[in-house]
């Protein structure tokens, strides 16, 4: 069996949730072997990491030798690294947090807030000279290094680095594909009689940007699962109205109904490949009200909820490392472990992954981070050509892709009146201009720590 070492830096790496994913996926990945360096601007929710990392390597099943530390700078977490995985909250959940209360305070909901609408917008805006700083680390540190994001807003993140220091390897993941593959694989089960399929046996051409991506072929075994989907939404009471009384007593974030999906099929005739809740942000027509959010099956994941989970996670994590809780080491569905074997090259991998447009979106602007399928292989990710967006969608994705442009360069040029014409450019901003310049004031003001803008 190959194998390869590596050295990992993760900047994050105080992170409650990725990180734990990948140490579970590296200690059951025999082929990989190293050094994971985690730096986080909160140290001891690193050193914490440390400590559970370096004990999950003691449980039972493990198959990897790897070795967690924490430190105290980004320099020395990048110091020869083969990989620098990306996994932060800009700014930090308070500072979502204002922006999400700003925003409704001028009538507008999001259903997540982290990618578009106007807390998504001012989130990609600190976040320019976050991640522009993390680059020319990277640049001037470990210039060879991969350089894995999996930080929401991953579109601009991933177009940040590539804007800040263009010679760096960067890729964004993110596993929205990997929820439609199976919800395909369910289809398959339930119409054509058989067995569970595994997602990765469900073949589909990937297209669009983060968030906002689709399918437009899918088969499993030469069978067209797209006239699944189509069968499906005509059965009795799959495309209904939902209540809040419904959603609430679920009590569950995150979901998905695909009512927005269904809906939009129907209109368009393609799949969308994110969740409604991302889904919902990037359109005019879903979240008219905090009432129409539920119509259609979605709930508005609160602040609050995202931070008690923030402020528990570490108890949790203490109370397995000292044996008060049952743990069993498995595998998670990401790929993580996965991307960097093919890098290595040990095993080619093809996936969907978020990279810069060098033609594989044939009508999206080439250099724009556009999210479709690849082939992995050692030192080298080669984008697999999915086409063109189909006309109806195409002013619809567009808009997002020159929003992305003009927020980062309202920051790389100082240039307030740019960011200020991405919002009002955004499908969410339906206030009047003046209600919009006065909420991207107040998103300002409230960011001052990171952006300054005349």
């Amino acid at each position: 069996m190959e194998h390869a070492k590596v050295k990992i830096a993760y900047i994050g790496g105080g992170s409650r949730g990725w990180t734990h994913i990948l140490m579970r996926d590296l200690a059951l990945c025999p082929e990989l072997s190293g050094e994971v360096y985690l730096y986080d601007i909160d140290l001891p929710a690193a050193r914490l990491n440390e400590e559970y990392g370096n004990w999950l390597q003691k449980q039972k099943g493990v198959l990897s030798d790897w070795q967690y530390r924490a430190v105290k700078t980004q320099k020395e977490a990048l110091k020869d690294a083969d990989f620098v995985i990306i996994s932060i909250t800009p700014g930090g959940l308070k500072l979502m947090g204002q922006d999400l209360k700003i925003a409704r305070k001028y009538g507008i909901i999001h259903t997540v807030g982290d990618t578009v609408g106007p807390a998504g917008l001012m989130r990609i805006m600190r976040t320019v000279p976050i991640y522009s700083g993390i680059a020319h680390e990277i640049a001037k540190i470990c210039p060879k290094a991969w350089v894995i994001n999996y930080t929401n807003p991953m579109s601009a993140c991933t177009r940040i680095i590539g804007i800040a220091e263009p010679s760096l390897k960067v890729f964004g993941c993110c596993h929205e594909v990997f929820s439609a593959q199976n919800f395909l694989a369910t289809l398959a089960k339930k119409y054509l009689k058989c067995p569970l399929p595994p997602r990765q046996e469900i073949k589909v051409n990937v297209l669009g940007i983060n968030h906002f991506t689709f399918i437009d072929k899918a088969t499993w075994k030469g069978r067209d699962l797209l006239e699944l989907v189509k069968k499906h939404i005509n059965q009795k009471n799959i495309i209904r109205k939902y209540t809040k009384k419904e959603i609430k007593k679920e009590n569950n974030f995150f979901t998905c109904h695909y009512q927005i999906t269904f809906e939009m099929f129907k209109r368009y005739g393609i799949l969308a490949a994110a969740g409604d809740r991302h889904l919902a942000e990037f359109v005019p027509w879903f979240l008219t009200c905090e009432d129409s959010a539920y119509r259609w099956g979605v709930d508005i994941t609160p602040i609050e909820y995202r931070l008690k989970v923030y402020n528990a996670s570490p108890l949790l994590f203490k109370k397995r490392i000292l044996g008060q809780e049952k743990f069993k080491l498995t595998h998670s569905d990401e790929e993580g472990t996965d991307l960097m074997k093919a890098l290595v090259g040990i095993k080619p991998l093809m996936t969907n992954v978020n990279y810069r447009n060098e033609g594989q979106i044939e009508n999206l602007p080439k250099g724009a981070i556009v999210e479709t399928n690849a082939y992995f292989s050692k030192n080298s990710i080669r984008p697999i050509k999915a086409g063109r967006i189909h006309d109806g969608l195409y002013p619809l994705v567009m808009r997002h892709v020159c929003n992305l442009e003009m927020v980062v360069n309202s920051v790389l040029k100082g240039d307030k009146q740019l960011g200020f014409h991405a919002f009002l450019n955004d499908p969410l901003c339906k206030t009047s201009m003046e209600d919009t310049w006065n909420m991207y004031n107040e998103m300002l003001n409230a960011n001052k720590k990171y952006l300054k803008l005349k």
